[in-house]
């Protein structure tokens, strides 16, 4: 297991968009474009029952996420590790996750019936970038 420095952290912790790579069932590669936060040392990511993300983790829990600063191209954080699915407080999390990034208190994209997914990725590998 490898650790979050604290200037991944607050990397992680600005309002920037992420991007998710899962592994689909074919063994290819899908990335998707996400909200992200940081939870102790874990990365958090949301999303639904039904959505890629959800199936491809659901049959391999392998993950990367990563933020680049768009201020320095040279300024960024790679976390790849093992996913955890947890419906309890996903809610929460999906409405902190849009307060983060809309300034919303509750996230104004859930569908009727949606179930929403927390996504606790442990981090395996951090490679980080301090920029220039």
């Amino acid at each position: 297991m490898s650790q979050l420095s604290d200037a991944a952290k607050e990397l992680l912790n600005r309002p920037l968009p992420a991007w998710a790579t899962t592994v689909r069932q074919d063994g290819s590669l899908h990335n998707t474009v996400v909200w992200v936060a940081v939870d102790g040392d874990e990365v958090v990511i949301n999303t639904a029952v039904g959505r890629a993300k959800e199936r491809h983790l659901s049959q391999d829990g392998r993950v990367s996420v990563s933020v680049l600063d768009p201020d320095d191209a040279f300024h960024w954080v790679s976390v790849s590790g093992e996913a955890k699915l947890e419906t309890e407080g996903a809610d929460a999390v999906i409405d902190a996750l849009a307060k983060k990034y809309l300034g919303q208190d509750t996230y104004p994209y859930r569908q009727e019936g949606e179930v929403r997914l927390t996504v606790r990725i442990t981090p395996d590998h951090v490679l980080y970038s301090a920029g220039g």
